[in-house]
Protein backbone atom coordinates (compact mmCIF):
# COMPACT_ATOMS: atom_id res chain seq x y z
CA UNK A 1 0.00 0.00 0.00
CA UNK A 2 1.50 3.30 -1.12
CA UNK A 3 1.27 6.50 0.88
CA UNK A 4 -0.10 9.44 -0.96
CA UNK A 5 2.28 12.28 -1.68
CA UNK A 6 0.51 14.77 0.63
CA UNK A 7 0.52 12.29 3.49
CA UNK A 8 4.26 11.79 3.05
CA UNK A 9 4.84 15.56 3.05
CA UNK A 10 2.75 15.97 6.21
CA UNK A 11 4.68 13.15 7.89
CA UNK A 12 8.02 14.78 7.02
CA UNK A 13 6.77 18.15 8.29
CA UNK A 14 5.66 16.53 11.56
CA UNK A 15 9.06 14.88 11.96
CA UNK A 16 10.81 18.17 11.21
CA UNK A 17 8.65 20.06 13.67
CA UNK A 18 9.19 17.38 16.32
CA UNK A 19 12.96 17.58 15.81
CA UNK A 20 12.86 21.37 16.06
CA UNK A 21 10.88 21.23 19.31
CA UNK A 22 13.22 18.61 20.76
CA UNK A 23 16.48 20.36 19.86
CA UNK A 24 15.36 23.93 20.48
CA UNK A 25 12.97 23.64 23.41
CA UNK A 26 14.29 20.64 25.31
CA UNK A 27 18.03 20.46 24.64
CA UNK A 28 18.33 24.18 23.89
CA UNK A 29 16.66 25.18 27.17
CA UNK A 30 19.44 23.52 29.15
CA UNK A 31 22.10 25.26 27.07
CA UNK A 32 20.34 28.61 27.45
CA UNK A 33 20.13 28.15 31.23
CA UNK A 34 23.86 27.33 31.38
CA UNK A 35 24.66 30.38 29.24
CA UNK A 36 22.53 32.59 31.49
CA UNK A 37 24.30 31.24 34.58
CA UNK A 38 27.67 31.99 32.98
CA UNK A 39 26.55 35.53 32.15
CA UNK A 40 25.57 36.16 35.76
CA UNK A 41 28.79 34.71 37.19
CA UNK A 42 31.06 37.49 38.43
CA UNK A 43 34.42 35.86 37.62
CA UNK A 44 35.47 32.77 35.69
CA UNK A 45 38.48 31.56 37.71
CA UNK A 46 38.74 28.83 40.37
CA UNK A 47 40.12 29.07 43.92
CA UNK A 48 43.10 26.93 42.94
CA UNK A 49 44.14 29.50 40.30
CA UNK A 50 44.40 32.33 42.84
CA UNK A 51 48.02 33.04 43.79
CA UNK A 52 47.73 36.40 45.58
CA UNK A 53 45.02 38.54 47.11
CA UNK A 54 44.96 42.25 48.02
CA UNK A 55 42.15 43.75 50.09
CA UNK A 56 41.94 47.51 50.48
CA UNK A 57 39.29 48.93 52.78
CA UNK A 58 39.02 52.43 54.15
CA UNK A 59 40.72 51.23 57.34
CA UNK A 60 43.45 48.86 56.16
CA UNK A 61 45.33 47.27 53.26
CA UNK A 62 46.07 43.55 53.42
CA UNK A 63 48.20 41.43 51.10
CA UNK A 64 48.15 37.63 51.00
CA UNK A 65 50.16 35.11 48.99
CA UNK A 66 49.77 31.40 48.57
CA UNK A 67 52.93 29.44 49.38
CA UNK A 68 53.00 25.65 49.19
CA UNK A 69 49.21 25.48 49.38
CA UNK A 70 48.97 27.68 52.50
CA UNK A 71 48.07 31.35 52.71
CA UNK A 72 50.48 33.87 54.21
CA UNK A 73 49.76 37.47 55.10
CA UNK A 74 52.59 39.67 53.78
CA UNK A 75 51.20 43.11 54.69
CA UNK A 76 50.81 44.67 57.27
CA UNK A 77 52.51 41.73 59.02
CA UNK A 78 54.24 38.63 57.76
CA UNK A 79 52.36 35.78 59.41
CA UNK A 80 50.35 32.67 58.50
CA UNK A 81 46.85 33.70 57.37
CA UNK A 82 43.49 32.29 58.36
CA UNK A 83 42.51 29.84 55.64
CA UNK A 84 38.87 30.07 56.76
CA UNK A 85 38.67 33.84 56.27
CA UNK A 86 40.41 33.71 52.90
CA UNK A 87 38.38 30.70 51.71
CA UNK A 88 35.15 32.52 52.59
CA UNK A 89 36.13 35.52 50.46
CA UNK A 90 37.46 33.38 47.60
CA UNK A 91 34.26 31.34 47.59
CA UNK A 92 32.27 34.55 47.19
CA UNK A 93 34.52 35.63 44.31
CA UNK A 94 34.44 32.25 42.53
CA UNK A 95 30.81 31.27 43.14
CA UNK A 96 29.40 34.78 43.29
CA UNK A 97 26.72 35.80 40.86
CA UNK A 98 25.35 39.17 39.92
CA UNK A 99 21.64 39.77 40.36
CA UNK A 100 21.70 42.18 37.42
CA UNK A 101 23.91 44.60 35.54
CA UNK A 102 23.17 48.25 34.91
CA UNK A 103 24.98 50.89 32.87
CA UNK A 104 25.53 54.34 34.33
CA UNK A 105 27.51 57.37 33.16
CA UNK A 106 31.05 57.39 34.58
CA UNK A 107 30.41 60.74 36.27
CA UNK A 108 27.66 59.15 38.45
CA UNK A 109 29.91 56.64 40.24
CA UNK A 110 29.71 58.76 43.40
CA UNK A 111 25.96 58.07 43.60
CA UNK A 112 26.71 54.34 43.89
CA UNK A 113 29.64 54.66 46.31
CA UNK A 114 32.16 53.66 43.65
CA UNK A 115 34.11 56.89 43.14
CA UNK A 116 35.84 55.96 46.42
CA UNK A 117 34.87 52.29 46.95
CA UNK A 118 34.33 51.00 50.46
CA UNK A 119 36.58 48.07 49.50
CA UNK A 120 38.69 46.91 46.56
CA UNK A 121 39.70 43.28 46.13
CA UNK A 122 42.48 42.52 43.65
CA UNK A 123 43.12 38.90 42.71
CA UNK A 124 46.30 37.72 40.97
CA UNK A 125 46.06 34.35 39.28
CA UNK A 126 48.91 31.87 38.84
CA UNK A 127 49.21 32.99 35.18
CA UNK A 128 49.80 36.59 36.47
CA UNK A 129 46.39 37.75 35.18
CA UNK A 130 44.68 40.15 37.61
CA UNK A 131 41.04 40.84 38.36
CA UNK A 132 39.54 43.57 40.50
CA UNK A 133 36.26 43.99 42.35
CA UNK A 134 35.26 47.40 43.73
CA UNK A 135 32.45 47.40 46.29
CA UNK A 136 30.20 50.42 46.70
CA UNK A 137 26.99 51.33 48.51
CA UNK A 138 24.12 48.94 49.28
CA UNK A 139 21.09 49.12 47.01
CA UNK A 140 17.72 50.31 48.37
CA UNK A 141 16.86 46.82 49.70
CA UNK A 142 20.14 46.40 51.58
CA UNK A 143 20.50 42.87 50.18
CA UNK A 144 22.93 43.79 47.41
CA UNK A 145 25.94 46.03 46.88
CA UNK A 146 26.78 48.01 43.79
CA UNK A 147 30.07 46.74 42.40
CA UNK A 148 32.46 47.24 39.52
CA UNK A 149 34.16 44.17 38.09
CA UNK A 150 37.49 44.77 36.36
CA UNK A 151 36.70 48.52 36.15
CA UNK A 152 36.78 50.16 32.79
CA UNK A 153 34.72 52.52 30.70
CA UNK A 154 32.74 51.44 27.65
CA UNK A 155 33.30 53.31 24.39
CA UNK A 156 29.95 54.99 25.09
CA UNK A 157 31.38 56.55 28.28
CA UNK A 158 29.16 54.39 30.49
CA UNK A 159 30.28 52.03 33.23
CA UNK A 160 28.85 48.56 33.90
CA UNK A 161 27.75 48.11 37.51
CA UNK A 162 26.82 44.78 39.04
CA UNK A 163 24.55 44.03 41.97
CA UNK A 164 26.38 41.51 44.17
CA UNK A 165 25.52 39.86 47.47
CA UNK A 166 25.95 41.94 50.61
CA UNK A 167 27.94 38.95 51.97
CA UNK A 168 30.93 40.59 50.33
CA UNK A 169 30.85 43.18 53.15
CA UNK A 170 31.34 40.37 55.67
CA UNK A 171 34.06 38.89 53.47
CA UNK A 172 36.25 42.00 53.41
CA UNK A 173 35.39 43.97 56.57
CA UNK A 174 37.16 41.99 59.25
CA UNK A 175 39.47 42.90 62.10
CA UNK A 176 43.12 42.23 61.46
CA UNK A 177 43.09 39.41 64.03
CA UNK A 178 40.47 37.52 61.99
CA UNK A 179 42.85 37.37 59.00
CA UNK A 180 45.65 35.76 61.02
CA UNK A 181 46.08 32.31 62.49
CA UNK A 182 46.34 32.67 66.22
CA UNK A 183 48.95 30.59 67.98
CA UNK A 184 46.75 27.67 69.00
CA UNK A 185 49.53 25.28 69.87
CA UNK A 186 48.96 24.15 73.43
CA UNK A 187 51.72 24.91 75.84
CA UNK A 188 53.18 21.75 77.31
CA UNK A 189 53.35 22.13 81.02
CA UNK A 190 56.83 21.86 82.40
CA UNK A 191 56.76 19.18 85.00
CA UNK A 192 58.86 19.69 88.04
CA UNK A 193 61.77 17.35 88.04
CA UNK A 194 61.83 15.09 91.06
CA UNK A 195 64.24 16.28 93.66
CA UNK A 196 66.93 13.79 94.47
CA UNK A 197 66.30 11.99 97.70
CA UNK A 198 68.82 12.60 100.47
Amino acid sequence: MKLQRTTLILLLLALGLGSFVYFYEIRGATQRQEAKAREQQIFGFTQEQVQALRIQTQGQTLNFERENGRWLMTTPEKTPASNASISYLLDLLVQGRSDRTIQVPANQLTDYGLAKPQATVTVTLNNQQTHQLNLGNPDFTGNFLYAQVDPGTNPSGNVDLFLVSSDFQNGVNRDLAEWKIENDTPQTPTSASPSPSP
